[in-house]
Order: structure tokens, then sequence, then C-alpha cells
């Protein structure tokens, strides 16, 4: 059956043809064998024509069947009163409990265009409003569980790196400068490096001229210009288009963080790297990160990408900043981890005896922290490396449940650790001689983090600022 919308486009487009050719509905009505107030129904979009009725249509005004059943509209004045049938029509104005108006024959053109332009930016607000938090929380999860499901492989980017790495002579080694250059060439892509990008972005694409923009200098967190350079080519390269909603924009997201270490860390070389340190049981994030030149968040997170599919080895990964917080998260081991209501797992607190906090503890900083933890799922060995940013301390871990511990190295650890966590009597509960000691005798002021008052970003590109964005690139252009 056809829609109602395609039903309004075919009224308007046999009304068109009836007044371009002078008749009134009931002169054509009379060439047709019906009654005009049964044409004016279906010009109306509020009856669907007979076949029969539409061949003879057709014969009377001179034109084929198939240019009256044209979803274009035939004119300026048809476009608008269908664009804004559809308008009303949607969700986004129906939710607000108003009345849709009656287009009249009186009605200016001007006054369409007018209430069409309030409804196109009620449109463009609800579009720009895509990050609530419950949604924002709620897409990042739902994308998080799809990765799992997958083992966070994902063998047609690793494809498509692969290939643009051959194309571009890539053979082996740390992927260099010269080499991502090379890349965004055959992309029609200069790489330039500016010192005024605006402060919400990383890189900016000038489509129209057919450049990168990039910061002068890697960016303090482990954003490496290669890692931001490979990231603008994989919009272009994965067809990316504006994103819809939150969720398009961290799949989006997600998948250029993936090609971006697909190229600076192949499958081909990672994967037989990784295979000979288990055959050897030497099996460290650090060797990893080491051989191919990237930070070791990088290097954690992609043998997420390869321990499963190609060692068989199910593992998790934790970013966990100096309060605790995780801020980065992937497992498919059953590792016990703080999740809210609704299964979001970013933002919540790690246990205290997570190796992920722990290594916080060491004196030694610039080596690996190795230990045993028991928890209510099993006992699970990790190795930790903590690392300090202009916005605090962190640290990434990457574990294993015990039986895999046998391929890596430091799991001759003595350091052994207990967490019953969801329990809060494990660390989140002091202990009651604490309690019944302090309790009503202490008040502490608590550190109200700016956050809290921020709202989510906005726009297609959440958190970037289109102003900036524009007059950069007028300044460049």
């Amino acid at each position: 059956m056809p829609t109602s919308l395609e039903l309004s486009t075919l009224g308007h487009r046999i009304r068109h043809q009836r007044i371009s050719h002078g008749f009134t509905l009931d002169e054509l009505g009379e060439r047709v064998g019906v009654a005009g107030s049964q044409l004016s129904l279906i010009e109306n979009g509020k009856r669907e024509p007979k076949l029969s009725l539409l061949q003879a249509i057709a014969s009377a005004t001179g034109v084929e069947v198939a240019e009256l059943l044209s979803n274009e509209p035939p004119n300026r004045r048809a476009a608008l009163e269908i664009e804004l049938e559809r308008a009303q029509a949607g969700s986004v104005f129906r939710q607000l409990g108003i009345a849709p108006v009656k287009v009249t024959k009186g009605m200016t053109d001007e006054t369409l265009e007018s209430i069409l332009g309030l409804h196109r930016e009620l449109q463009r607000r609800e579009r720009e409003a895509i990050a609530t938090p419950e949604e924002a929380r709620r897409a990042n999860t739902e994308l998080r569980l799809e990765m799992r499901a997958h083992d966070n492989y994902l063998p047609d980017i690793e494809k498509l790196a692969e290939k643009q790495l051959k194309a571009a002579g890539h053979v082996s080694g740390a992927l260099t400068h010269r080499t991502v250059s090379i890349m965004a060439e055959r992309l029609g892509f200069e790489l330039i490096y500016v010192s005024d990008l605006p402060h919400s972005t990383r890189s900016i694409t000038d489509l129209e001229n057919g450049r990168i923009y990039l910061p002068p200098a890697s960016i303090p967190g482990g954003h490496g210009l290669r890692s931001m350079a490979l990231q603008a080519m994989a919009h272009r390269l994965l067809g990316h288009r504006r994103p819809t909603d939150y969720a398009d924009f961290l799949k989006q997201r997600l998948e250029i963080n993936y090609y971006a270490a697909c190229c600076l860390m192949p499958e081909t070389a990672s994967v037989a790297f990784l295979q000979q340190a288990k055959k050897d049981r030497n099996l460290a994030v650090e060797d990893f990160r080491d051989a191919f030149g990237v930070t070791h968040e990088a290097a954690g997170m992609r043998l997420t990408n390869l321990a499963t599919t190609h060692l068989g080895i199910r593992l998790h990964f934790l970013r966990v900043d100096g309060s605790g917080a995780i801020t980065r998260v992937y497992e498919n081991d059953d590792l016990p981890l703080p999740m809210d209501v609704t299964g979001a797992v970013d933002g919540q607190i790690a246990c205290r005896r997570f190796s992920a906090r722990a290594a916080f503890g060491e004196q030694n900083r610039t080596t690996e922290h190795y230990q045993y933890t028991d928890t209510p799922a099993g006992t699970y060995w990790c190795s930790t490396q903590t690392g300090t940013t202009s916005e605090g301390e962190f640290s990434i871990t990457v574990g294993v449940p015990f039986d895999d511990a046998r391929w890596f190295r430091g799991r001759e650890t003595q350091k052994r650790a207990t967490s019953t966590c969801p329990d809060e009597s494990c660390c989140r509960r002091a202990p009651a001689e604490v309690t019944s000691r302090w309790e009503g005798k202490a008040w502490p002021s608590a550190r109200v983090h700016m956050q809290m008052f921020s709202p989510l970003p906005r726009g297609a590109f959440p958190g970037v600022d289109d102003n900036e964005v524009y007059a950069f690139l007028d300044r460049h252009a």
C-alpha cells in the first residue's frame, strides 16, 4: 500500500497537470468518468486511485502514467506542502501536542517557508541534542556488548588496513610519518600541521581543498600524529556520513580508532609477533608496544583485538584514572566489573584490590606491576602500567584468567589480592571499628567536579564548536 506521503505527491502531480491544462475538477472528472468530488479526494491524498483511472487521467492530460507516479513534487508549491506534511507527521512535531497547520489555497509560499523554517530548526535542535547522559551511556554500553560478541575483532577493517599499507609500500617495522603521508596522498589529501586548530578538535579535514589539518605535535595522553592522521583518513575509507545520533558517533569513533590501530600494528606482523611470544611463554604488552613504536595503551587495546581470535586467549583491558574511575574498558573473560543498573561500566569505580588501582601505590612506576586477584568469578592475573598526563595519573591494565597466565611474562609474581566486590564490605565500606570511632565526628568538604554541571556535548560531532571550525577553515582556505 502506498504511504500517505506517496499519495500526497501523486495528488499534487495530478492537480498540477489538471491546472496546467486549464481543467476544473468537474471538467477533468467528466473526461475520465468520475465525479469532481472524487478527484478532489485523490488530489488531496485522501484516496488511492485505481490504475484504470490513472491511465485515463494520463491520457486526458497528455502525459505518461509513470510521470504521474514520480516521487518528485511537480513544482515549488507542491514541494513546500509535501515537506510541511512530512514534518507535521513526524514524531518530533507530534510529541509537542500542537495541532497541525491546515494548508489553504490562500496561504502564500512565503508563509509556508516561514512555518517550515520553524520545523527545520526544531528538527535541527532535536538532532543536536543527541547526547543526553542516559542516551550516551546506553549507546556506549550497547557498543561495548556488540564488540564483546565479536571478540573485539573487525576483520573487514583489518583487511582494509593491510591493503592500504601494501599500496603505500609499507613492508615491515614501525609505520613512518612519510608512509602515512603517502597513504593520505593516495586518497587525495595533503597533511598540514598547524598551531591554531580549534581547541575542541584533534584534526580537521577540508574536503573541498583536500587537506587534513593536524597539530604540530602529539597530544598528551597518547594521541600521536600518525594515529590522528590515520583516523581522519578512515572516515573517508569507511564511507562515514554525518552521525545521525550519539550511537552512530560512537561507532564511527570506534571504527576510525580500530583502523588506525590496524595500520600502526598490522594484523599479519602483529599476530606473528604474538604467536612467537606465546610459544616462548613470554607475552608482554611492553614488548608488543616497543616492537611497533606505539603507546602502552594502544598496544594493550590492540591485544584485545587479536588475542581471542588468533591466540585463543580471553582477556580484559582497563584504563583507570587516579580516582579509581574506569575510563575505558573491554572484557570477554567474565571479570566482575562494577556497573550501574543499565549495565554501563564507564565511570564506575574499580575495586581498590584490583591491580589497576594497587599499581598506583608502587614505588617503581617504570616497569609493569603484576598481580593475581581472587574474585567471586575466579582468579585473574593482571599486568598494569601507570602513567601521568596533564589531567592526572592513570593506569593501563591487561589481564587474563588464571589458566592463561602461563603464556605471560610476570606470571611468577607473588603478589596476590582478594576482591569480593560488588560486596561493599570489600573496599567501599569502612571497617566497623573505624566507623564507630569517627561516625558523626567528621565533615569532609567534597571536591565538586565541573563535569557535574557541564552539559554533554551537542551537535552532529559532539563537543566540536562549528563556529571555531568554520573560522579556522576560512583562515586557511
